[in-house]
């Protein structure tokens, strides 16, 4: 009775092993397709039909290939891992520069005062060259076309004697980019410091030694220009070295200028790493500069940065007043802006405006060999403080006229008479140039609209006077309280053809020129890259350091790249 039972069971568990095994069993790979040969082979040569017709019963994915590069594209990506198809990320850039609008034109009759301080920075002009040997062409906002134009020296006659700081040069001429108007260059020379003449100075190098330093453009390219710095200086200067990042200390007590040795080991020592805290490494400076104040001498702090301030007292408006009350007890600012990325150009430049200071971008060693070397003078002394400029336009003669740059420069007229109101400060040899275009009355430059009811001439204009323009500067000596008066007058038979005008005003109308294009070209009319080459090219002149040369190659550089 036990057998049939057992030849029922058998079967059944047979069965079930049989069931559980078909389950478990994985199915062996399949070898790869060859995918990459169907792509090749059939993206330039027409498919024939009977591949076409055979694709259906072909595998989905291969159907996909031979279908075309998109089709193909899309199963590829089915087959190939994430990493392989993430595309580079960009480099984020986090370079902030404050908001410059262009000054608009200015009907004479109803606004015949132009009102502005002077600006002796530069570090727009190198900034835009770093960014130009980049391959990008610079946003507008990074064109401050007055720090383009100032960049360069323009040769003009310094004064007589020192009663007066600056001397005053003029020209008038059509202007290039535009022959109905007239181009007014006005140019501000202030005069020469001997070595032996400059008073002794009280250094504190403010270095920036964060995480955010560590590229070879930033630390190690601010250390090579300090050391050029301190090889400048003599036994009556003093020199103390403060650092900052996630803390802040000092690196080097204030030392004589001539242990060179001394002061090249402590900036050697820098390295860069932790986070930015500016403010503090600001206070520590300025207590120091304090501590070692010159009477009579030069007092300054040296702000060395690429400004990117991330803990702390951050605001722009704060740290303007931190400094501000600073160069109230005679503690003077400048400003060295280094590296890319993070480069903040609106703080830099801004707290070196409100502590009477200078402003300088160094992309190169030779930048900082200019700046720190060959314009020590201009850099460190100053002969002229809160010089101011007001140009009167007689309604009579000029219909428009128009300031190039310094747009946030520009100060209210009433601002002019009052020595309350600061202004910027001219350097030992320093040379500063603004440019007017002018559309004169009853010619053919007008680009306002006309008036419906007219414009009454401007209170006090001398009807068919000769003069179309009243030039008048204010400025105080150092430690002066009341400032001073220097005027003259515009005529317009002073008026020259452009090939007549001096070397100095055509290679600055092609700055100009060239910085209007950057920003844009809309007050450049027709004027294009090629005639700033033109221009600037026979207007080179000696050019004993390359700088004019340099000028020209990056005109044609932002050519090729406004091409692309």
């Amino acid at each position: 009775m036990r057998f049939p039972t057992l030849a029922i069971r058998w079967p059944l568990a047979l069965g079930l092993a049989v069931l559980i095994a078909a389950c478990a069993r994985t199915p062996e790979p399949q070898p790869p397709q060859p995918l990459e040969p169907e792509i090749t082979s059939r993206r330039d040569a027409p498919v024939a039909r009977s591949e076409v017709n055979s694709q259906a019963q072909r595998p989905a994915a291969v159907a996909e290939l031979v279908a075309g590069p998109a089709m193909a594209f899309g199963a590829a990506r089915k087959s190939m891992p994430l990493d392989d198809l993430r595309s580079p990320s960009a480099p984020v850039d986090r370079e902030s520069y404050a908001r410059v609008a262009d000054n608009p034109v200015r009907r004479a009759a109803l606004d015949p005062l132009s009102t502005f301080s002077v600006d002796v920075d530069t570090g727009a002009y190198a900034n835009v060259r770093r960014l130009l040997n980049e391959g990008r062409l610079p946003p507008a906002d990074a064109v401050r076309i007055e720090e383009l134009i100032n960049y360069f020296d323009y040769g003009y006659q310094p004064p007589r004697d020192r009663k007066q700081p600056f001397s005053v040069v003029t020209e008038l001429a059509p202007s290039p980019w535009n022959p109905e108007l007239k181009l007014l260059q006005i140019g501000l020379k202030g005069y020469e410091v001997e070595r032996a003449e400059r008073p002794a100075a009280n250094l504190v190098f403010l270095v920036d030694v964060s995480g955010s330093m560590r590229a070879a453009n930033k630390l190690p390219l601010l250390k090579s220009g300090l050391r050029l710095l301190v090889n400048q200086l003599e036994a009556r200067d003093r020199v103390a070295l403060v650092v900052y990042a996630g803390g802040t200390g000092t690196a080097l007590e204030s030392t004589p200028g001539d242990q060179r040795g001394r002061i090249h080991a402590a900036l050697e020592q820098l390295r860069a790493g932790g986070r930015t805290h500016g403010a503090a490494g600001i206070r520590l400076a300025y207590q120091l500069a304090r501590d070692g104040f010159r009477e009579g001498g030069i007092n300054r702090v040296i702000l060395a940065t690429d400004g990117d301030f991330n803990v702390g007292l951050t605001g722009v408006a704060a740290l303007k007043d931190l400094v501000a009350l600073q160069r109230k007890r005679g503690i003077e600012l400048t400003t060295l802006g280094f590296g890319s990325g993070n480069y903040n150009d609106q703080l830099m430049e801004q707290l070196a405006d409100v502590g009477n200071g200078n402003y300088a971008y160094i992309d190169t060693l030779n930048e900082a060999r200019k700046v720190l070397v060959e314009e020590l003078a201009s850099t460190l002394v100053t002969i002229a403080r809160d010089v101011k400029v007001q140009v009167e336009f007689n309604p009579a003669v000029v219909a428009e006229y128009r300031l190039v740059g310094y747009s946030n420069r520009l100060l209210r007229d009433e601002d002019f008479r009052n020595d309350k109101v600061d202004a910027g400060d001219i350097g030992a040899g320093h040379t500063v140039t603004a440019l007017y275009e002018i559309a004169l009355a009853g010619g053919r430059g007008d680009r306002l609209p006309s008036l419906r009811y007219g414009a009454r001439t401007a209170a006090g204009a001398p009807e068919g006077s000769p003069e179309l323009a009243f030039v008048k500067l204010r400025y105080k000596q150092p430690g002066g309280q009341h400032s001073a008066l220097i005027e003259t007058a515009i005529r317009p038979e002073s008026e020259r053809t452009i090939t007549a005008t001096s070397d100095s005003f055509r290679f600055a109308a092609a700055v100009a020129a060239f910085g209007q294009l950057l920003r844009g070209g809309e007050y450049a009319g027709s004027f294009d890259y090629p005639d700033v080459v033109r221009l600037a090219g026979p207007a080179r002149g000696a050019d004993p350091h390359g700088y004019r040369g340099e000028f020209l190659r990056l005109v044609e550089l932002a050519q090729t790249l406004a091409a692309g």
